[in-house]
């Protein structure tokens, strides 16, 4: 029997998506690259937040729009959350030095990915965020793209 490839859930509010990321914070393992994808404000840094509770950290988590990355180090796990809605093309990723977070000791979180389409690293997960029309609420999907991803996703179903 083949593993699933995916993971879909309804999260009817902000607590659920809080929720949701305290869980992933029980599935994930260092060296993952998490791209997350939604519109503005479909919740993506809440998630970040949820996610980032789970693993302990208490301090302030904020959107990385205008500082197009936060780090965070948790234990011995560095934690980088990325938002890349702001560039205006793929070099800008290159020129930003940005290539060295990622290693075997990190996580990245990326949202906005497209904007450098071609210059990531094949992500691990893809996580969608879904909001439903004239309501708090929205349906995540995670998607496994390594086998990594597939061990970690394997995880979260199980959790």
């Amino acid at each position: 029997m083949q593993a699933n490839t995916d993971f879909k859930c309804f999260l009817a509010d902000e607590d659920a998506t809080l929720a949701l990321g305290a869980r992933l914070s029980q599935s994930i393992a260092a060296g993952m690259v998490i791209f997350l994808e939604g519109n503005l404000g479909a919740g993506k840094t809440t998630l970040s937040r949820g996610l980032l509770r789970g693993l302990g950290f208490t301090g302030r988590v904020k959107s990385p729009t205008y500082t197009l990355v936060e780090p965070y180090t948790v234990s011995n796990l560095y934690l980088y959350h990325f938002d890349l809605y702001r560039f205006n093309d793929a070099s800008e990723w290159e020129d930003a030095g940005f290539r060295d977070y990622f290693n075997p000791e990190s996580i990245c979180l990326i949202e906005w990915a497209d904007k450098a389409e071609g210059l990531l690293p094949t992500p691990d997960w893809i996580i969608t965020l879904m909001p439903e029309a004239l309501s708090e609420s929205r349906m995540a999907h995670i998607q496994a793209f390594s086998e990594q991803g597939q061990i970690c996703l394997n995880r979260l179903q199980q959790v």
